[in-house]
Formats: structure tokens, sequence, C-alpha cells
């Protein structure tokens, strides 16, 4: 009875959503799974990437903060084409 039970399973994997605990029941005792390696990842742990270089875009983030704009630098780009030739309406 087993072996049939197994092998309408492996024929039909949809009939597995019909006995969800033999699923779970067959999950726990795989052998194959048990030899998986596996991670825990837990999605608010913070990366270890943005660690690195945090020093260099702390310094970066100061320099602009400390840079001091002037009026011309505050107008819109399309007032004046970068040839100096204006733009007709």
């Amino acid at each position: 009875m087993q072996t049939t039970t197994q092998e309408f399973f492996a024929a039909n994997p949809f009939a597995m959503l019909l006995d969800p605990e033999r699923v779970v029941h067959e999950v726990a005792t795989s052998e194959r799974l048990a030899r998986l390696r596996s991670r825990i990842y837990r999605p608010l742990d913070k990366p270890l990437i943005a660690h690195v270089g945090a020093a260099d875009q702390a310094a970066f983030d100061d320099e602009v903060d400390a840079t001091e704009l002037t009026e011309a630098d505050l107008l819109p780009l399309d007032d004046e084409p970068s040839d100096g030739i204006p733009l007709s309406a």
C-alpha cells in the first residue's frame, strides 16, 4: 500500500495538496532534504555591505553639505543650453 501511494504522488504531484499531513511527514523524514545545507535569513538583519566604505560616504556627504551654491548654480538648467545659443520658442 505504501508503494502505491508513493507512486501515486510521483505520478500526480497535485495529489499532495489533498494530504498535507503526509507531505509534512515526508519532508521531515527525507534523508535528501536533511543533507541540504541551510541558512536562516532574517529580513530585518542589516546587510554587511552597508558598513564597507561608510567613512568615505560620510566624508562625501559632509563635503556636499558644506558646499555653498551661488545664484547661477540655482538657475534651471534648461534656460540656457551648454553651447550658449538660446533656445527658440
